[in-house]
């Protein structure tokens, strides 16, 4: 890519960008072009090309150990929640009568990471990424506190935004530390280690989360996670005061901040207008357009919107895989509540395995000797996902065993693993050390975005198509199949137009 300007946070990327390798090897080449060049220190370099460091260290060796545990620890607390929330999801709805509001529960978090996100990108450029991170998994825990007390729905929903808040600050100053903390070729190892990090939430997580909420109430599943935020801070710490200085001095871009917050507020308004389809509606719904439209245009690269060739496409497929994933699972388990009869444990264990084989799928895109095909480990793992989407479907035919969407799920899981790890490798060879920041938020924010926009229309189209008579007793009375199949098919051709953007992911070379 054509690297932003440092002056210039809200510069555009255009399509001259720096090809990638086209070969690697198991020690990646010292980084030219648009190659991330960590600019870090000698003392604080783990082994890349050049540096002087031991060039046998790993992401568990002693140099990068407690940071490694650290990253470790808070993205499991994140996958733990996430994992918990699919679980609890479908009673605390129906405890609080707000199962029309089902999709907000989950777009609200995403919508306040959105802005979130940027104002973390910004505050980890100029003033290091320690701040953002601890500030954020303060909010992440506050988030939990709020939902765990709600008496109300929209309570419910604001404690969301709240953990939305803090996962988006947590997000992008993680990618921060990764890009300045480790050498180039232990990088794609860090980051399959995120995906790992899934592995114990999502066997554990459902478990527990279903016999919490059967047992002793879904309430607990949210207000017992907050007391686990304090070890990952205290192991992180004195790594995170390791880390070099920002070489950004300028204070933060006011106007790339408002554009985030901008964003999300038009999101949030067509979300509100989609909720409730009527006449009136058209009027948050263009307002919500008004603002969304010019400034997420502004807010990303050059190009994104139209797959231009590079970074931009890379920074729109996150957004398409993230967002038609997410658009599907978040009414699985609701769909088996409700249509299969199966309990909260069950339904969110049918989504266990894909956490398993998105771990997998990391792990395989982490393999030095794949690195030359990483585009096209991308569109496969877009086709696994639309496979698997597609497949869920059958569950909503009677006959058809309830298990189906376990299968399907380990199928997607696995098209995550290689398409998610794989563009945020992407990401960094092309950022350099003073944009890893914006580019990783920009990277963060097309995954909002793409969350927000398609668990919002999925939301739409499962009220459209009568998802929204489903009754709290979840008796026959409220099958609603075609409100499911409405969702599941329309994010099965999103995932389609995925596994084509994979093919504009590579630079045009000079």
């Amino acid at each position: 890519m054509t690297p932003r300007d440092p002056h210039d946070a809200d510069a555009a990327v255009t399509d001259s960008a720096a090809p990638l390798p086209p070969q690697a090897s198991p020690v990646p080449p010292e980084p030219q072009g648009g190659d991330l060049d960590l600019g870090l220190d000698p003392g604080l370099k783990g082994g890349g090309t050049g540096d002087t460091g031991d060039t046998g260290d790993t992401v568990l060796g002693r140099r990068y150990r407690a940071l490694t545990l650290g990253i470790v620890t808070v993205v499991s607390l994140i996958a733990f929640e996430a994992s918990a929330v699919n679980t609890a999801m479908p009673v605390a709805a129906r405890a609080l009568d707000g199962v029309e509001l089902y999709a907000y529960a989950f777009s609200a978090y995403f919508t306040a990471s959105l802005f979130a996100m940027a104002l973390s990108g910004e505050w980890c450029d100029r003033k290091g990424p320690l701040a953002p991170l601890f500030t954020g998994i303060a909010a992440f825990a506050a988030g939990l506190l709020v939902a765990g007390s709600a008496q109300r729905m929209w309570m419910f929903v604001g404690g969301r935004a709240v953990q939305g808040i803090g996962g988006g600050l947590v997000i992008v100053a993680l990618y921060v530390v990764v890009g300045r903390a480790y050498p180039q070729r232990l990088q794609p190892a860090v980051l399959a280690s995120f995906s790992a990090a899934w592995v114990l939430p999502v066997i554990v997580g459902p478990l527990a989360a279903g016999t919490v909420t059967e047992q002793v109430g879904w309430r607990w599943v949210f207000l017992a996670i907050p007391v686990l935020v304090l070890p990952p801070l205290a192991v992180m710490l004195p790594a995170l005061r390791a880390l070099p200085p920002s070489e950004r001095s300028a204070g933060m871009n006011r106007r790339r901040i408002l554009l985030a917050l901008a964003v999300a507020a038009g999101a949030g308004l067509l979300q509100y207008a989609g909720q409730d389809l009527n006449w009136l509606s058209l009027v948050p719904a263009a307002a919500g357009l008004a603002l969304l439209v010019p400034c997420v245009l502004r807010l990303l690269p050059e190009g994104t919107f139209r797959a231009a060739r590079g970074l931009p496409s890379v920074i729109l497929l996150r957004g398409v895989a993230a967002g038609s994933f997410l658009g599907a699972e978040s009414f699985v388990p609701l769909m088996l509540v409700t249509q299969r009869d199966l309990s909260a444990t069950a339904a969110g264990l049918s989504l266990t395995g894909g956490g398993l084989t998105w771990a997998l799928g990391s792990y395989t895109q982490s393999r030095p000797r794949l690195e030359p095909h990483r585009e096209r480990l991308m569109g496969l793992g877009m086709l696994l996902i639309a496979v698997s989407i597609a497949a869920v479907l059958l569950a909503l035919i009677d006959s058809v065993p309830a298990w189906i969407v376990a299968v399907a799920w380990v199928i997607g899981g696995y098209g995550m693993g290689l398409a998610i790890s794989s563009g945020s490798v992407l990401l960094l060879k092309l950022s350099r050390p003073e944009d890893a920041g914006s580019n990783s938020a920009s990277l963060q924010v097309s995954d909002a975005l793409g969350n927000i926009t398609l668990v919002g229309l999925s939301g739409v189209l499962f009220v459209s198509f009568g998802g929204g008579d489903i009754a709290a007793t979840g008796s026959t009375a409220s099958h609603q199949p075609a409100a499911f199949g409405a969702v599941y098919v329309a994010m099965a051709a999103v995932a389609l137009v995925g596994a084509w953007v994979t093919t504009r992911l590579r630079p045009v070379t000079a």
